[in-house]
């Protein structure tokens, strides 16, 4: 990674997020034609891009795990706010959409980004090696959340449908909230050696190992200019959205391809971040980046729309049907079995890729 290598306002990741900020500010709650959603696309594509560099930068100076806790915990906020938005103005069809996105997520984030990253760095050198104790203990965390917030509503009898009662919904939010307190306690102090890059013997150094850190002005401004960022990734996606919603209306297909597509945008910043971390060797932050997501996307967004839920009107649905717990169960046994040697080839990669391809084709023809 390069960094003071030019001034940061010659840099044009430091104005495209501010253009996209802009173009959001000029086209929130108006009407738009085509060519300005193309144009909204154009700068929501640029903010993605921009933001990947800027959380660099951040993780480059804290160093990990805390940079990949950066990323994923500020692009989850954001995500919980997208969220809250559409399920206020989307009416009784918007009652899937946390489940739908949050699910959506796990999906991208267990085998979409594992699968992709796996791929990537097996290519490069073959076998992949990382620290199963902190990516098992990440993973643990993920299929625990995942199981309890998003199965047990279709099992539970105390309330008709996938659906929790006021109790139920408060227990999962303070179980999710807490298990996403431990896990960010035991990754960035206890056991914080668990979730940094492990190399093997012969393996290549980091590309970014020994580059100089960026100083205490440049690391602020990338902050900041992360957040800007991240808030037009999410807002221009909220533009793009009813778009979306009414392609997918005309072309009569399932209303779960909506959070599909809006996990897709919102995750593609911590995508390309994780990709170009397993191009450099490092797949365990790739890893912490993947399963960190999922993790902090359902820990912070269940507790936020069971809050949210209080002034949201209509019901809020969050049990899954039979073939998505089945793709769950299979997703939670195939990472088990990736991660726990602790080195991984290209076929665990190919097998996270199919899955992902399941996950997403079975989305758009149920």
């Amino acid at each position: 990674m390069k960094t003071g290598t030019a001034p940061l306002a010659a840099q044009w990741t430091t104005w495209v997020p501010v253009i996209a900020v802009v173009a959001l500010v000029l086209a929130w709650g108006r009407e738009l034609p085509g060519f300005v959603v193309a144009l909204v696309g154009l700068c929501l594509v640029g903010a993605v891009l921009a933001a990947v560099h800027h959380a660099e930068v951040v993780a480059h100076r804290v160093g990990e795990p805390f940079g990949s806790l950066v990323l994923a915990v500020a692009v989850t906020v954001i995500e919980v706010g997208l969220i809250v938005t559409l399920m206020a103005g989307g009416g009784d069809k918007a009652s899937t959409y946390a489940r739908d996105t949050v699910f959506a997520a796990v999906m991208i984030t267990c085998n979409g980004i594992v699968g992709l990253c796996v791929l990537v760095g097996a290519l490069r050198n073959r076998v992949v090696v990382f620290n199963a104790e902190g990516s098992g203990g990440a993973l643990a965390t993920v299929c625990t959340l995942a199981t309890m917030t998003l199965v047990l509503p279709t099992f539970t009898t105390s309330q008709p449908g996938p659906e929790f009662t006021g109790a139920q919904l408060t227990f999962a939010a303070v179980a999710s909230i807490c298990l996403y307190g431990i896990f960010v306690a035991v990754q960035t102090v206890r056991h914080r050696d668990y979730f940094l890059p492990v190399e093997r013997d012969g393996q290549e150094p980091a590309a970014d190992e020994h580059a100089p850190l960026p100083t205490d002005r440049e690391t602020t401004a990338s902050l900041g200019l992360l957040v800007v960022a991240l808030v037009a990734v999410v807002g221009n996606a909220k533009l793009v959205s009813p778009t979306i919603e009414g392609a997918v209306e005309s072309a009569g297909l399932p209303t779960a391809v909506v959070g599909v597509v809006i996990a897709l945008m919102v995750l593609a910043p911590e995508t390309l971040a994780a990709v170009r971390a397993a191009r450099r060797n490092r797949l365990q932050t790739s890893l912490n980046l993947a399963y960190g997501s999922a993790i902090a996307s359902i820990g912070l967004t269940i507790p936020a729309i069971a809050l949210a839920s209080i002034w949201l009107s209509g019901p809020l649905v969050l049990g899954e049907d039979a073939t998505h717990m089945v793709l769950l169960v299979l997703t939670a046994v195939v990472s088990a079995l990736t991660v726990v040697p602790g080195r991984a080839t290209l076929l665990q990669g190919g097998v996270h890729l199919a899955l992902f391809a399941a996950f997403v084709f079975l989305s758009f023809s149920p």
